[in-house]
């Protein structure tokens, strides 16, 4: 199998490369981090069937375009990169803030699925993964850019399944909740249900082999999350301004 998986420097995304290292698995990773991107590789080639790297902004959609436009049959892409301005209390982020992250978290998707979709579709297979999150569900006043960007990655990715799925493209979302990443090391609070990297990419790994199509996880963190934003607006509003 060849899997393109972005974000891959670090975090889940250099996870995932080492859980989906075979000897029948060719990897492509692609991050910013060039340093971070040839030791990864260096580690990873003697037990891969092969191991490439792209070196690419995601934000620079031209240069990553033309970069994914070299990238021959490809079975699977893990759309991984993500950044978030951490939890804080300021009121406002600039605009610059927001429009990077939802550059970083949405439109960079876009980007690369443009030029992966018409392939996919002429070879009618492949397998699109896009890594979201549980704060998709639930916008906190101190992360409400983070999670408006990965609730428009969930709306993005469902038009993206109904869309292609009679061509035989997969098309599943992930929603992980807080697994130990430079992401959650930003958060100075109590993240509850906290995660090894491992265990969550392993779970994650065998969700994308179930083809789960929307898969939220730990499941009694998704519960809590459904029964809180089954409660009345006022009751919300109220709790949420306590915290």
């Amino acid at each position: 199998m060849k899997i393109l998986i972005t974000g891959a420097s670090s975090g889940l995304g250099e996870e995932l490369a080492r859980q989906y290292t075979t000897s029948k698995n060719s990897l492509i990773l692609l991050a910013r981090r060039e340093q971070k991107l040839q030791k990864l590789q260096n580690e990873l080639i003697p037990h891969a069937k092969s191991v490439e790297i792209i070196v690419a902004d995601v934000t620079k959609f031209d240069d990553l375009q033309s970069k994914i436009k070299t990238i021959s049959h490809l079975d699977m892409v893990v759309l991984n990169a993500g950044i978030s301005l951490g939890h804080d209390s300021q009121d406002i982020p600039t605009i610059d803030e927001f429009k990077n992250l939802y550059d970083v978290n949405v439109i960079s998707n876009h980007a690369i699925l443009e030029v992966l979709l018409p392939k996919f579709k002429e070879q009618k297979s492949g397998k699109i993964v896009f890594i979201s999150s549980l704060a998709s569900l639930i916008s906190m006043p101190t992360s409400k850019v983070y999670s408006s960007s990965k609730r428009a990655l969930n709306a993005y990715a469902e038009g993206i399944r109904y869309k292609y799925s009679k061509y035989g493209i997969k098309v599943i979302t992930i929603l992980p909740g807080f697994i130990k990443s430079e992401l959650t090391d930003k958060n100075s609070f109590h993240m509850p249900f906290l995660l090894d990297t491992k265990e969550g990419v392993k779970i994650i790994k065998k969700a994308i082999e179930n083809n789960k199509v929307f898969y939220p996880f730990p499941f009694r963190f998704y519960f809590i999350i459904r029964l809180f934003n089954l409660l009345p607006l006022f009751l919300k509003e109220k709790i949420i301004s306590n915290i």
